[in-house]
């Protein structure tokens, strides 16, 4: 069964609040058995007009476990208390 990941382009418009839904966001994928791969960190544009300021790639062992994260009591709570804090654009993909 090919992996998944879960790829976010993250805008933080509320840095205090938005520590809450990171710890909340870990705190799910803990529990839902998510590999961390890009958290943050540094971003250089190597072609296009794309600008991320914060990316999020999370692996998982299937599609299907993506989806069940992003379906997840514990997620949603992260989601509800992102609310205001930050622009979400989030895919899940198939891997290889």
């Amino acid at each position: 069964m090919p992996s998944a990941y879960i790829i976010a382009h993250v805008t933080v418009t509320n840095p205090e609040q938005y520590e809450e839904y990171k710890k909340l966001s870990t705190i799910a994928m803990q529990a839902h058995g998510a590999e961390v791969c890009v958290r943050g960190g540094k971003v250089d544009v190597l072609e296009g007009d794309w600008s991320p300021t914060r990316l999020v790639i999370l692996k998982f062992p299937s599609f299907e476990a993506a989806k069940k994260f992003n379906d997840s009591v514990e997620y949603d709570a992260a989601r509800q208390s992102r609310q205001g804090a930050a622009v979400m654009r989030m895919i899940a993909v198939e891997g290889v």
